[in-house]
């Protein structure tokens, strides 16, 4: 679907955005191998949590809506059952990376595959500390999907230190540490967010500059109660969206706000952004708030390397947008991570930005580019990045004749976005 995105002159009225993705994919997951029953209220109905749904129930896992409450009859860490068929997991790399980890512990085979873009995405950053631990695990002559795991006697624990800084590595060696002999430690440079390890119960330690995480299979997991909050990664575009359209003032209600996840709400405030935090309250070990977002004169002038980049690397698209719209330049280094997500996000947030006539230095990790008064209006193309669409179609807002390219793709992580941003 191709959108011609209308710009608007204000926004206004409290906005819904779906729940966290990222901790509804690990509430699924713990739901699944958790004793007795456990129920999620909020769970993302996103397309990437729903190939996490599929695949738990593929492994013999009941999963009913109740009142739009999701209630999981977990059958313990051993409980799941081979799946007749190859495991989908489309185009989510938290379902195929995490999953990976809970399936070398079982006593079955298992295949587990996804979408076109997917099955691009690397996977020797799980597939090799797995092996350490003695799973039978390959990918593809690429060390890409599809993953094959056979079953072994028994896994061990190890203690390893994350190569690249990633939260999906991380969790992935946690679950598979639910099923080794011994006590499993991840140790990280630079901090990642940390949901696996909240909602699992476990302590993260601080050390001379690192930070680890250690687990074993003496650790228990019951089935309860998990609310999910709002997912910052999505309010981001429509604090972006509040912050640069004129007379707007929104409301958004329920974001998730772990300190892990929520640098994009600090540097829209420290340009400038009127962002008021309201209603907070904890749940379940995560920060909840409303916030209140009004239309702001921003100033960038932004270094981003290393730690703000881990901290940044789902919102930095539309981050770069929202730039375009401040007075100042952004320079994104140390980034080159993004070049392997759904799709190579720095070519795709470059290209996007020349074609509205921005003047953009590329490199091989980030990219730099200062802000201008005026843009052109051009048919951009999304990818089939849901957030390089919404990034893009922010960008809609505010410049006339914008046509974006398959812009159904933000049903990824944000169904019904572009009626939720416009207030149909």
């Amino acid at each position: 679907m191709n959108l011609k995105i209308e710009t608007i002159n204000r926004l206004q009225g409290v906005k819904e955005i779906p729940g966290d993705k990222s901790i509804s994919h690990r509430s699924l997951m713990i739901g699944a191998i958790a004793n007795g029953l456990t129920e999620i209220e909020n769970c993302s109905t996103a397309a990437d949590p729903m190939s996490t749904l599929k695949c738990i129930e593929q492994l013999g896992i009941s999963v009913e809506n109740k009142s739009g409450k999701l209630q999981i009859n977990g059958k313990g860490r051993f409980g799941l059952k081979k799946s007749l068929s190859p495991l989908d997991a489309g185009n989510s790399g938290t379902t195929i990376r995490l999953l990976s980890g809970i399936l070398v512990g079982q006593s079955f085979p298992s295949i587990i595959t996804g979408d076109f873009s997917l099955v691009k995405r690397p996977m020797k950053r799980i597939i090799d500390p797995l092996r350490l631990m003695g799973a039978n695990i390959r990918g593809s002559d690429k060390d890409t999907a599809p993953i094959i795991i056979e079953p072994v006697n028994k896994l061990k624990a190890i203690s390893y230190e994350l190569p690249v800084p990633s939260a999906q590595v991380k969790s992935c060696i946690i679950f598979a540490g639910l099923y080794a002999e011994g006590t499993t430690t991840v140790i990280e440079r630079i901090r990642t967010r940390d949901h696996t390890e909240r909602m699992l119960g476990l302590d993260t330690h601080e050390s001379n500059g690192f930070y680890s995480v250690s687990v074993s299979p003496d650790h228990k997991i019951e089935g309860k109660k998990f609310f999910v909050p709002g997912d910052i990664s999505a309010a981001a575009f429509l604090m972006a969206a509040g912050l640069l359209v004129k007379k707007s003032k929104i409301i958004i209600k329920n974001v998730g706000l772990n300190p892990t996840r929520k640098k994009i709400l600090d540097i829209f405030i420290s340009m400038g952004g009127k962002i008021e935090i309201e209603n907070e309250k904890m749940i379940e070990g995560e920060p909840i708030a409303d916030l209140v977002v009004q239309n702001s004169e921003l100033h960038s002038n932004i270094e981003l390397r290393k730690a703000d980049v881990v901290d940044l690397i789902d919102e930095i698209p539309i981050l770069a947008v929202t730039c375009m719209f401040a007075d100042g330049k952004l320079t994104v280094r140390d980034a080159k991570e993004l070049r392997t997500k759904e799709t190579d996000r720095i070519s795709a947030i470059v290209n996007n930005l020349r074609l509205l006539g921005c003047e953009v230095e590329e490199y091989e990790d980030g990219f730099a580019f200062e802000s201008k008064k005026n843009y052109k209006p051009n048919i951009l193309p999304s990818y089939g990045d849901h957030r390089i669409a919404m990034a893009f179609g922010i960008a809609g807002l505010l410049i006339e004749g914008v046509i974006l390219e398959n812009a159904d793709c933000v049903d990824i992580s944000f169904p019904n976005f572009w009626n939720i941003l416009l207030g149909k």
